[in-house]
């Protein structure tokens, strides 16, 4: 079992070894990103990273496959990021992306970027190398959003984005209160 990517990177891991933040760790975090930008005014988004075909490679390889794929994606994407965004795993087969400061325009550049890092890598098992096939969705953070209401639009998102090459799904922003 191995991974192959043609852009390998030579940073060494952080420190304690997780390249992802646990569930509620993730939950934790997205409140407090939540928190910040309503105090300030800013920014906030997050990208879904579903791999479409984890559960496939998981049944003919074994589930140690999967998490290694999980930690190797996670790892990948870490060194795309920014130091203050952070990766989640709120479930077994989704990374969550965490992007203070970044408004929906600017998840979408990383939304793309994201995809281009992740075409590069292919999962090889008994001699066989298979790309990913991954689903991407993407929300901003409005007014009253909780953190579990923006996990529900990536999801959403990401959904829209199933089969579509090179595409982002993007989830619609909540409606604006009023009659």
């Amino acid at each position: 079992m191995a991974a192959s990517d043609p852009h390998p990177r030579s940073d060494p891991r952080p420190p304690g070894g997780a390249e992802w933040l646990g569930a509620p760790a993730l939950s934790e975090r997205l409140n407090e990103e939540i928190s910040r930008a309503e105090r300030h005014g800013t920014e906030l988004s997050c990208l879904l990273v579903v791999i479409e075909n984890l559960d496939e490679i998981a049944r003919e390889h074994g589930s140690e496959l999967r998490e290694q794929t999980l930690g190797y994606v996670a790892g990948a994407l870490r060194h795309e990021l920014r130091r203050f965004d952070r990766v989640g795993r709120p479930s077994d087969r989704e990374l969550l992306l965490v992007l203070p400061g970044a408004d929906g325009p600017r998840g979408e550049i990383v939304a793309r970027r994201v995809l281009d890092r992740l075409r590069t890598i292919k999962v090889e098992a008994r001699g066989t190398r298979r790309p990913l096939r991954v689903s991407v969705g993407l929300a901003a953070w409005r007014d009253a959003s909780t953190g579990e209401e923006m996990l529900m639009r990536t999801r959403k998102a990401a959904q829209v984005s199933i089969g579509e090459d090179a595409r982002v799904g993007a989830a619609s922003p909540p409606p604006v209160g009023g009659d």
